[in-house]
Parts: C-alpha cells; structure tokens; sequence
C-alpha cells in the first residue's frame, strides 16, 4: 500500500470510530448532565465545599463560579511552580521564573498549554502530576460545563437558572474524563508507551554507545492530555517522542482522543434539547469544515513548496518517519481544528499553505469540532449570527429553537466573535512594533511574521501548539501571551454565559412557516459559509503578508 492510500485508509479508520461513538457517548453525557442522582463520593464532596447541588444557579452567579475557581486556580499553579525546586523531584530542577510560571499557570487553566520550557527538564514530577495533570481535567470540564450552560439556556424558558456550575464540573471529571482517561492510560502502558517515575537513566545502544534517556509518568498524563483538548505535552517533543507516542496505533488512538468528546457534544445537545436533528446539523457543520481542512492540508503538503521544504526537496521535512507525511497531516489538521495543540510533527517546517491551513483552522474559532466544550458553544454562536442574517434576508423577526435573537443577543455573540480576532491581531501587531519582541524572532520576512502571527493566533485561540522559529521564552512573550490566553478563555465564556441568561429568561416562540428550519442541509450550508466569511474577512490582510505571500514567492 502506497504512503497516500495509507493515509486515506488512517483517516477513513477514524471517521468510522467517530461515527460509532457518537451516538452512545453524546447519549452518557446528556444522562450524566441531566440526572438527578448524585453518587456517594460527590455527595461528599459537595459536603466537604459547602454547595448546596439543588440549587441552580443564574448566569451571573455561574459566572463568577467559574472566574472564582479559575482564578484559584491560576495563583495555585503559579505559586506550585515557583516553589517546586524545594519539592521532592526525581532530579534537579531549577526555580521558574516568574514570567514563566505566570505563562504556564494561565496557559493550563486556560487549556492552552502553550509550553514554553522543556518539560522534561524544566518541571519536576510533583508539579507534572499534581499541577498540570489536574489543571487538563478541571480545564476541560469548565469547556464542557459553560457549553452545557448554554445549551440549557436554549431549552428552558422563563427562568434565570442555568443550573449549578459545581455539580456540572464534578460530574463532568468524575464520570466522564476520569474513567475514559483511565482506561486509555492502560491501554497506551500495553501499546508502549512509558509510565514510571524513574530519573533519567543512562542506557547502552545496540551500536554499542550509551544513551541518556528520560523517564516519567508519561501514559497517565497523555490519555487526558488528549482527551480534554489540552495538548502540553511531558517533553518537548511532544507527541513526535517515541515514550509519548510510540506507534502509528498511538497516534490514530490520540487523535481519535481529542475528537470523540468535541464530536460528540452536539450529539448531547440534541439530546438536552429535545430535537436530535438540531444536533445532526451542528456536527454536519463540524465534519464539512475539518474534511475540508484535512484534504486541503493533505494537497498543500503534496506541492512541496515553502521556505524548507524547497530546500530539501520534498515535504518530509519536520515529521516523524513512522507517521509519515498524512498521517502527520491528520494529527496537525485534528489539532488545530480542536484546542488540543498537541503535535506530532513541526508545523514550523510545513509547506507554506500547508501551514497557513494551521493557522486557519485556528482561526475559524476552533469550532470544527473545536475544544471540549468550547467547540459547542463556539458553534452554537455562529448559528445564533447565521440566524440573524437569515432573518434580515427576508425580513422577519429571527429565531433559533424557539428563541427570539434579538437586539441583547446579538451583542452576545457579535462581542464573543470579535474578541479573539482583536486580540490576536492587536498582540501580534504590538509584537512586530516592539523592538524587544523582535530581538526574539529568529526569522524576518513573510515567514516571520506568519511565527509571530501564529503564537498569537494559538494563544489568543487557546490552542496551544506554535509555529517555532522565536525565542518565546522572555517576559515580553510570557506576560503578552500569557494575558491574551486569559482573555481569550475567559472574555468569550462571559459572552456565552450572558447570552444563556438572555434566552433561558424568554418565552418560547411557536414555528411559523415563515421560521427557518434550522435542521437541514441549507442551514448546514449557511452556516459553514458564515464561519468561512467571517474569518475571510477578519483576518485575511494578516494571513495575505504573512503564509500566502510566502506561497506565492
């Protein structure tokens, strides 16, 4: 079998696994987020924080809940790394920074996971597993938790209660990410990968030499890692390190990690709402948009052209010989359509369109499938402004699901859309201003400006992953990009709370037949052209100096 045939046969494999479990996972969920029941152990704990799970809460409250513990959660991680060195480590490691500590404490609260240390050098085991393994749960679930906010503002009427942030972000760990990350864990110890807490150890090669390799809790970590879209990886090399990705079968069971539950979430939403048609139209939207970037991405990197590749001649250039060209361009496209990050190859060293196509997976908002949890109500957004031009087309009051889009929603979702665009652009155009951020880049011209345009839009996107090609570890870029990931995280989740607020206090609006049915293909097609223009519009001048004036060289 050909390398191209593999590659279609690799992606194929994995749609149909998606496929499978969308139906009965997007179901568990609607039944986790919904039941009434709460088990022994989060009965205790709901008794250990003083909440009260029958009470629902409203929008604001549900709001400051989820500032408050993020908040907590920032300046815990902050202060666990700038005093691990005193804590017990296999080996060595030095005080962080403060800027840096700063950068990693918001970038895993966020579920960004922008990583700008070596991680199997620059943290210790105590911070690996009991700060940032903690932070890729409770990250993820505060995603899946404010989706689900939001989907009930859509199904109940005349109320101001969303339900209660606590008992969504417990169940969401505890029955959901917990025993799915588990079961992957062991299932990755049995595929190869490594789980120990040795130092680094020195080994004899077969040629005869010695080798100093590393060690580490590595399978634990890199099932949730996946799983909740957070992508930091235990070393440097991410996903491209043979003990954290060792075989082709690791990799296809990573990206189908980080798909499954943002894949699965309209499913849920269907389920919650009463009408699985509305669902099917949503994930329709999702898999348009991610084949599309796939092939795209799998045809760019076919033309061998850009700064690298026409160097060496060819597109193999930044991949690992044991995925190959597609199968590492499925691991890029899935992880930059997602919020993940993870990487098993260097975008850095794609063909030029190859890497645009990156960049503008990100750049869609990440809603194709997207984050967990932020992938829904990203998309959830973008038919709520798909509504609204329906309505002004032909002159009628629009409508989503029996809800009203008036005036107050429509700044909802017009400030949750305009926010990470304006901070990606404004950061990247303050970084190409300074004098000091320009000492860092190791790269001028189109190419790199597309480096500095790509950490920023990963930052500001919460995604993660970056082009490479800057030196990103100084305070410029750890106190800028940490504060666009704050606010990228944290400024849309206000605008879909407050938009939740607005709908779950209306009245249900009868179908007319002059309602726009929201279920069937030509919504489907008005929306994937709305994500298409909206993006086109945005950020086009940026992408045209930067990954297109360098594929047109």
């Amino acid at each position: 079998m050909s390398d191209t045939w593999a590659g279609i046969f690799f992606l194929l494999t994995l749609v149909g696994a998606l496929a499978a479990v969308h139906r009965p996972l997007g179901d568990y969920m609607a039944r986790v987020l919904t039941g009434t029941r709460h088990l022994v152990i989060e009965r205790g704990l709901y008794r250990a924080a003083g909440v009260n799970p029958q009470a629902d809460q409203t929008w604001s409250r549900y709001l400051r809940s989820v500032l408050a513990f993020s908040l907590v959660a920032v300046l815990f991680l902050y202060a666990f790394l700038r005093i691990q060195h005193h804590l017990w480590p296999p080996y060595d490691v030095p005080q962080m920074t403060a800027d840096q500590s700063f950068n990693t404490a918001a970038s895993f609260v966020t579920n960004t996971n922008w990583q700008s240390y070596y991680g199997e050098s620059a943290l210790g085991y105590v911070v690996q597993m009991a700060g940032l393994a903690v932070q890729n749960f409770v990250s993820a679930a505060v995603g899946i938790a404010v989706a689900v906010a939001l989907v009930r503002g859509f199904a109940r009427h005349r109320t101001d209660r969303l339900g209660n942030f606590w008992v969504d972000l417990t169940r969401i760990c505890l029955r959901i990410l917990l025993p799915i990350s588990i079961v992957f864990a062991i299932v990755f110890v049995a595929s190869g990968m490594i789980q120990n807490l040795h130092d680094f150890q020195t080994v004899h090669t077969l040629s005869g030499g010695t080798q100093t390799v590393p060690g580490g809790p590595v399978a634990s970590q890199e099932a949730i890692k996946e799983l909740g879209t957070n992508g930091g990886g235990f070393f440097n090399a991410n996903s491209a390190h043979p003990f954290e990705n060792p075989t082709v079968w690791t990799n296809w069971l990573e990206i189908f990690l980080l798909l499954c539950i943002p894949f699965c979430l309209p499913r849920t939403f269907g389920r919650i709402i009463g009408d699985k048609r509305q669902g099917y139209a949503l994930v329709a939207v999702m898999t348009t948009l991610a084949l599309a970037s796939v092939t795209l991405l799998f045809v760019f990197q076919g033309l061998h052209h850009g700064t690298v590749p026409t160097a060496i001649g060819g597109a193999t250039e930044g991949t690992e010989t044991r995925f190959g060209v597609y199968d590492s361009g499925t691991f890029a496209a899935a992880t930059t359509l997602t919020s993940t990050g993870a990487v098993d190859s260097f975008h850095d060293s794609y063909t030029s369109l190859g890497g645009a196509m990156t960049m503008l997976n990100m750049m869609l908002g990440e809603v194709a499938p997207g984050g967990t949890g932020s992938g829904l109500y990203g998309m959830l957004i973008l038919a709520v402004i798909t509504v609204f031009v329906a309505g002004l087309m032909v002159g009628r009051t629009p409508a989503y699901l029996g809800k009203k889009i008036g005036g107050r929603e429509v700044t909802f979702a017009s400030l949750y859309l305009l926010t990470t665009p304006a901070l990606v652009l404004v950061g990247t155009a303050l970084a190409m201003a300074s004098p000091t951020a320009r000492a860092s880049m190791w790269n001028t011209g189109a190419h790199g400006l597309s480096e500095v345009l790509y950490a920023y839009t990963s930052a500001g996107n919460n995604n993660g992953s970056a082009f490479a090609g800057i030196g990103v570890n100084t305070p410029w870029y750890n106190y800028s990009l940490g504060v666009v990931m704050l606010l990228g995280r944290f400024l849309p989740i206000i605008f879909a709370l407050g938009l939740a607020g607005s709908l779950a206090r209306q009245r249900p609006t009868p179908v007319s037949e002059g309602t726009l049915p929201t279920h069937r293909p030509l919504f489907v097609g008005m929306v994937t052209g709305v994500a298409l223009i909206l993006v086109a519009l945005t950020y086009f001048p940026a992408l045209a100096l930067g990954p297109l004036a360098e594929g047109l060289t």
